[in-house]
């Protein structure tokens, strides 16, 4: 699927942006990441007075054929299904935080292995009842790939349509983290062990097993290309991410990327699209290992760093409120001139 991304160069606007922002009544750059933030925004929006419209979060939801044997996995299968109808029933840490922050929320079936049905409230873009193991073949075929690429920026595409200018992406699916530390490894260069986690609380000898497990999966292929290692690592979840980051671009909407797991989708979105990068505000350092070692990799410093590891979306639901400061002092902040105060 070819996605148009353009990358966010206007010089006069900059410029006046940068004016606007230092002429605020404060000594130039007493805001700090606000004042990033908000000159970001700015240039995403090609305005000087950006807004924030109907915030929304997506969270994504698959299930992983690694996850069936319980090797890599504290937690059973069957709990990604168990957590959807949580989300739907307002039960889970992100339903608070989105709640608490006037958030929209969008819970997407995008491989999980249960039938679900017509339930009230979910978004039905099943590509199969989770991928395949890939310590014996391929997560995912090509075809299914691009079909969840392609599923993740209709929906995207449609909250667009709908009014919303900045998306959040989140993500359930037991075992996902090893489906992200195989991505992080292929797309960083970094070695699969370094790459891996507890997850969702393995302890030290456990964590020994899935870096030995994972390093053979690792091993076991060599992708053609980033779309081709997403196909062979991924999970529908994942791969329905990389489509919803790299439309939300394309619509030069303002996007905000969660922790590990989004992460790892992120690169290889930023694989396809580098600049996709320029859309992007990193909400938090997820507590899961591999990810700062991410960050590190794209050169970005997150917002916030709470030690958080639960996914969702829950850091994009915490982080919100200081994108929408710095929104707030770009837009209603007094100038030294509109305040008669003196800068010099």
């Amino acid at each position: 699927m070819d996605f148009t991304i353009q990358p966010i160069a206007n010089k006069p606007l900059e410029k006046a942006l940068q004016l606007k922002i230092d002429n605020k009544t404060k000594p130039v750059g007493a805001l700090g990441a606000l004042e990033t933030i908000a000159l970001q925004i700015g240039m995403i929006q090609n305005t000087e007075r950006p807004s924030l419209i109907d915030p929304t979060i997506i969270v994504f939801a698959g299930d992983h054929g690694i996850a069936k044997k319980g090797e890599i996995n504290p937690f059973p299968q069957e709990v990604t299904a168990q957590m959807v109808y949580n989300f739907l029933n307002g039960g889970a840490a992100i339903n608070v935080f989105c709640k608490q922050n006037a958030i929209a929320l969008k819970i997407v079936d995008a491989g999980v292995n249960h039938d679900f049905n017509t339930v009230s409230g979910l978004i039905d873009a099943k590509i199969a009842y989770g991928t395949q193991n890939y310590q014996e073949k391929p997560a995912m075929s090509m075809e299914q790939c691009n079909e969840a690429v392609k599923k993740g920026a209709a929906i995207v595409n449609e909250i667009y349509n709908d009014g919303c200018n900045c998306v959040g992406f989140g993500e359930m699916g037991i075992g996902n983290t090893s489906a992200a530390s195989l991505l992080m490894s292929y797309y960083t260069k970094i070695p699969i062990e370094e790459c891996v986690g507890s997850g969702t609380g393995l302890d030290s000898e456990a964590i020994k097993i899935k870096q030995h497990l994972l390093s053979e999966v690792f091993d076991k292929y060599t992708p053609s290309n980033g779309f081709d290692a997403l196909a062979h690592y991924g999970g529908f979840e994942i791969a329905m991410i990389v489509g919803a980051i790299l439309k939300a671009a394309a619509l030069k909407m303002t996007i905000i990327i969660d922790g590990f797991i989004v992460t790892a989708a992120f690169l290889a979105a930023y694989d396809a699209h580098p600049q996709v990068i320029d859309y992007c505000i990193f909400a938090h350092t997820s507590g899961e290992q591999g990810h700062q070692k991410i960050l590190d990799f794209l050169h970005k410093k997150p917002l916030i760093n709470l030690g958080m590891r639960l996914g969702e979306g829950t850091g994009v639901a915490i982080a919100y409120p200081i994108i929408e400061a710095a929104i707030a002092f770009l837009n209603t902040m007094a100038s030294f001139e509109s305040a008669g105060v003196s800068n010099t």
